[in-house]
């Protein structure tokens, strides 16, 4: 590991005036479980990195009347033991306990989970120089692909690894993003960006702009929402594939309902046509899986992967079925 400057700053606005200098070695560090990792396996070399943590006041869950408002340093432990969250939003609740272990629940942070970069092996193999580090190439396509995207790959085929993106997503969250012309929010779906966009990024954070807060709307009467996640190791591990699933039962079938994946895309992938089918029609096991299918056909599966399409069948039926 190089030897690299650790910067304390005290508000949001110094840390906007340094990353806007546009210095491409100054990164920003909340929890760290990612960023040191990143560092440890040689794929970054930071000359500074900037401790969100010295920044008074980013943790927080508040309830007021448009809806609750979230820190960008709330840790995902607070989030999951939070009585707010288990209970008007118990999909968002069992994304954070899904999170790693206890101990890095305790440390990572909402913010971080958010902004965290892909965990595909090319990637983080410091002797790879895939697409996303400049290179030419997407290794996966040709090569160990177990892991990858089944949806919106093409020229890049990591998937998105938070587990809260999706969860928040389905609940019609919000971001708020501090920049050095002031605040401005988005929504959490048009937060991410595909690989064809630009495919050395996530997001659309541009120099300069750093994640300040998380916004859901209020909880409807009778909404419910869930996620449900198939991983490979029992203890904990990211999701090969999940889903969030928010929605209202009425007699037995599905007044509304919204379906976000992850774990197959390179973003939070939202299945609006399965969406449609089942929207206004009583649940069932056959309606959910022919509406996985129908959304499938979008769906691109390489020499390995191809097992992912079954999973979405069953994460699809399993926690939209829970809603009832």
């Amino acid at each position: 590991m190089i030897n690299f400057k650790i910067a304390e700053p005290q508000t949001i606005d110094q840390v906007t005036s340094l990353l806007s200098e546009k210095k491409e070695k100054y990164y920003l560090m909340a929890g760290g479980t990612d960023l040191l990792g990143e560092i440890k396996d040689e794929i970054i070399e930071p000359e500074v990195v900037m401790d969100l943590k010295s920044i008074p006041n980013l943790s927080y869950i508040k309830k007021e009347r448009e809806g609750v408002r979230i820190g960008v340093l709330t840790t995902v432990a607070e989030l999951a033991d939070n009585p707010l969250i288990k209970q008007d939003y118990p999909g968002l609740h069992e994304a954070a306990l899904s999170v790693a272990t206890p101990q890095l629940r305790n440390v990572g942070t909402i913010g971080g989970n958010l902004c965290q970069r892909p965990r595909c092996w090319y990637y983080r193999d410091a002797q790879v120089v895939c697409r996303k580090k400049g290179g030419s190439r997407c290794y996966a396509t040709r090569g160990k692909n177990k892991y990858h995207a089944i949806f919106g790959g093409g020229v890049c085929h990591i998937v998105h690894p938070s587990d809260l993106a999706p969860a928040l997503i389905s609940l019609d969250s919000e971001i708020s993003i501090s920049t050095p012309k002031g605040d401005k929010t988005v929504s959490l779906a048009d937060f991410y960006t595909l690989p064809r966009e630009n495919v050395r990024k996530e997001n659309i954070l541009n120099p300069g702009e750093v994640v300040r807060e998380i916004k859901i709307p209020l909880a409807k009467s009778g909404e419910k929402s869930t996620y449900y996640k198939i991983k490979e190791r029992g203890g904990w591990d990211f999701a090969i594939a999940s889903a969030a699933v928010k929605g209202t039962v009425s007699g037995g079938g599905f007044k509304d309902i919204k379906i976000v994946l992850g774990g197959v895309a390179p973003v939070p992938w939202r299945l609006e046509k399965a969406e449609k089918q089942v929207k206004g029609k009583k649940a069932s096991e056959k309606l959910l899986k022919q509406a996985a299918r129908e959304a499938l056909k979008d769906a691109r599966a390489m020499t390995e992967n191809g097992y992912k399409k079954e999973l979405v069948e069953a994460v699809i039926y399993r926690a939209a079925m829970s809603l009832g």
